[in-house]
């Protein structure tokens, strides 16, 4: 069985800030993303990427997911991003831009000959038409053993600049579609999937009705790029204390001896089948990793 990592709050930082690297040792995310590539300038790329290696060699992230998003790698930075970051054993190696199920596996070879231990997973940034277009491939990869492909991450900004969608309108009504289409090629492949940052930072009620939409929409989590929204994500995509419950009611009812062999039961005025009993195990299982994060 896939282990099964909570991802709630993605909290992304430049790697080129020290004061933010520090910070990020404290905040109650469940995974920590340092980017190296769009949050930092080129002439800070060197400086940075030397930072965020020592940083993750330190190991002083605690039990927090630790991903480095890289820059290209079909660029001459993205390949010393690689070779700096790969030998440290980041949990994953956030991907921009990809467009095709290729330099997945490119990547993850590369993750291979230099030194990368195995735990090192790989994540796909969507960003473009091309990459919406081709979902499906992308997701595929993760068949793939040498893709090391765990997770695919929604862009919404770089979507909207590369189809002229405007951003903003509650609802994303024209993101919709495409954000589901992520959702579906990930299920099908049995990866995670988050959905992309809110902008406005300052908008706490925007910020959290765009995670219910997440979260009702079947996204892990959700990128954030400030504190404040850490613990509005870890409420609003954590299981609930009425969904623990009704989870171990469930299991519970497909304990008993009576219902053993069935493959449907009645509870709770309802028909509950197997598929059921087997997402209540999901849920439990989600919530005893995330209590793991905090003990």
């Amino acid at each position: 069985m896939t282990e099964i990592r909570p991802r709630r709050s993605v909290f992304s930082m430049p790697g080129s800030n020290a004061r933010a690297l520090e910070k990020a040792r404290t905040l109650p995310a469940d995974v920590v993303m340092i980017d190296l590539e769009d949050a930092v300038t080129p002439e800070a790329k060197a400086s940075a990427r030397q930072a965020v290696t020592a940083a993750i060699a330190s190991g002083s992230f605690g039990r927090r997911e630790v991903v480095v998003r890289i820059n290209s790698p079909d660029t001459s930075t993205g390949e010393a991003d690689l070779a700096a970051i790969a030998p440290t054993g980041p949990d994953a190696v956030v991907v921009p831009k990809v467009n095709g199920p290729d330099v997945l596996v490119s990547v993850g070879s590369r993750l291979w000959r230099l030194g990368a231990p195995e735990r090192t997973k790989v994540w796909a940034m969507i960003e473009s038409p091309m990459a919406i277009l081709e979902i499906g491939a992308i997701a595929s990869a993760a068949r793939d053993i040498d893709s090391r492909l765990a997770c695919l991450v929604m862009g919404p900004n770089d979507l909207a600049k590369g189809s002229r969608v405007r951003l903003g309108v509650p609802g994303r009504p024209a993101l919709v579609p495409w954000l589901m289409s992520g959702v579906a090629a990930a299920r099908a492949y049995e990866i995670d999937i988050l959905d992309g940052i809110y902008n406005a930072f300052e908008d706490a009620d925007g910020f959290r009705h765009e995670c219910e939409q997440g979260r009702d929409c079947g996204f892990d989590g959700k990128m954030l790029i400030h504190p404040s929204q850490i613990e509005p994500a870890n409420a609003i995509f954590g299981p609930s204390g009425e969904e623990v419950a009704e989870a171990q009611a469930i299991i519970a009812a497909f304990a008993q001896p009576e219902n053993a062999g069935r493959g449907v039961i009645p509870f709770r005025g309802r028909m509950a089948e197997r598929l059921h009993a087997a997402e209540a195990a999901r849920t439990l299982a989600i919530t005893d990793a995330i209590a793991a994060l905090t003990a």
